[in-house]
């Protein structure tokens, strides 16, 4: 490693270091004024020393790629060419590659066979080589375009999270103020009529403050040799079982996570109301009745949508109120409906709902009252093949940041109150074994 760059890194984790002793020697407490100033002295530093050591990587990068041919000459990298010196912002997301196999199996090569490949260099600073790679020394980061082509299968038709309020953020965790009163509730903001003269009724905000941080979710590939030989059934194994993966689990996380490692769930809502069976309910079935009073419980009926149990649809499809069906088939026209509508809403048929005839079957769910962030990029990929060498396969990495906390903490009670109960954002019917 570069000396002058070397010196930099361990400068730079010295002034990490000096922050943390300060955090850590205030523990519970604030920093005082003199913790706060030895912090701030750090942080400065240290944002001083990441900027030096971005220059220092990209004038190593760049007398690397200069050492390689003259400058302003291309470099062929078979269907795409890139000047050097030229800026890296502006090259092909590809890096030259034309599908995610060929890129895994030019990094393969170079790594077990030392086959030298121009285009895993190009618009890579240092960070892709070495530990900062993941997995083991030797790693490389994949091209944007094959990392966000397995971000766009992940976030496709049936995924939840597009549906919450999410947040791209360049942090790490997010807060957000949020007030939970109602215009006819007995505090924070509210107005009255006044007479003539009269002092009026002073009002305050009732509010809180909530606060979001990710959540590390990983899909880890070993993928054989053999498999490499075949870039085209590489690619496209890699990237459809990580979205496939990455789906699934954030999608179960969304319904039914505790909040502690991983997103906090729908269904473990403290906000959450259940829709009590009908007197003489048949187990392991729901009725119209049972429906219309989730509909009525809902806070937000216009936005939410059903998740249903598969085992549940064909219950579904035959329901009426009188004899008018309360179904609508799924039609080409329609869009984000993949199953239909049910009472004219959107209707999910998911995995992640609950067993037939159990509280959590079918649900009807305002998505929007979920706050959530995610990673600014998307997903972040990288592989190696030291994880795995003598089994002779490479691994890939696929890593998200995520979280997610449903918005209210409790039910909403109704101004006139009655036999409905009180509304919430997340409705479910209860148990009917």
């Amino acid at each position: 490693m570069n000396k002058r760059l070397q010196a930099l890194l361990k400068r730079h984790a010295a002034a990490v270091d000096k922050m943390r002793e300060v955090r850590a020697a205030a523990g519970e407490n604030l920093l005082s004024e003199e913790q706060t100033a030895t912090f701030n002295a750090a942080k400065a530093e240290a944002t001083q020393l990441a900027d030096a050591i971005a220059q220092e990587r990209e004038a190593i990068e760049l007398e690397r790629t200069a050492a390689a041919a003259p400058a302003g000459t291309a470099l062929d990298i078979g269907d795409a060419s890139v000047s050097v010196g030229a800026d890296r912002r502006t090259l092909d997301a590809t890096h030259g590659f034309r599908s995610l196999g060929e890129f895994v199996s030019a990094a393969y090569r170079r790594q077990l066979h030392g086959v030298e490949d121009q285009r895993l260099a190009i618009g890579a600073a240092a960070t892709t080589y070495g530990s900062e790679g993941s997995l083991a020394d030797g790693g490389f980061l994949v091209p944007p375009q094959f990392s966000s082509e397995v971000w766009k299968h992940s976030l496709e038709e049936e995924a939840f999270l597009p549906m919450t309020d999410m947040q791209s953020i360049a942090g790490n965790s997010m807060s957000y103020p949020k007030d939970e009163t109602t215009p006819w509730g007995t505090d924070g903001v509210r107005a009255y009529w006044e007479a003539e003269a009269a002092q009026a009724t002073q009002t305050k905000p009732k509010g809180e403050v909530n606060t979001l941080r990710m959540h590390k979710l990983m899909a880890l590939i070993p993928v054989t040799d053999e498999l490499q030989a075949d870039a085209p059934a590489l690619g496209g194994y890699i990237a459809g079982k990580a979205a496939e993966s990455i789906r699934w689990k954030t999608n179960l996380a969304l319904f039914e996570g505790t909040g502690v490692g991983q997103p906090e769930g729908v269904f473990t809502a403290a906000a959450r109301v259940d829709v009590a069976k009908e007197g003489s309910q048949t187990a392991d079935t729901v009725n119209a009745n049972n429906v219309a009073k989730m509909y009525a419980r809902q806070l937000h009926p216009s936005r939410a949508v059903w998740l249903i149990q598969p085992q549940v649809m064909p219950q579904i499809m035959t329901m009426t109120i009188g004899d008018q069906p309360i179904w609508t088939p799924p039609n080409q026209g329609f869009q984000n409906a993949p199953m239909g509508f049910l009472l004219g809403r959107p209707i999910y048929s998911t995995e992640v709902c609950k067993a037939l005839g159990d509280v959590g079957d079918i649900g009807f769910i305002d998505w929007r009252s979920v706050r959530s962030i995610t990673k600014a990029g998307g997903i972040e990929t990288a592989t190696s093949m030291h994880v795995y060498f003598d089994q002779g396969m490479n691994a890939y990495r696929f890593t998200f940041r995520v979280d997610a906390k449903p918005a209210a903490k409790a039910a909403v009670a109704s101004k006139n109150g009655g036999a409905g109960g009180s509304r919430s954002p997340f409705v479910f019917l209860a148990d009917r074994a």
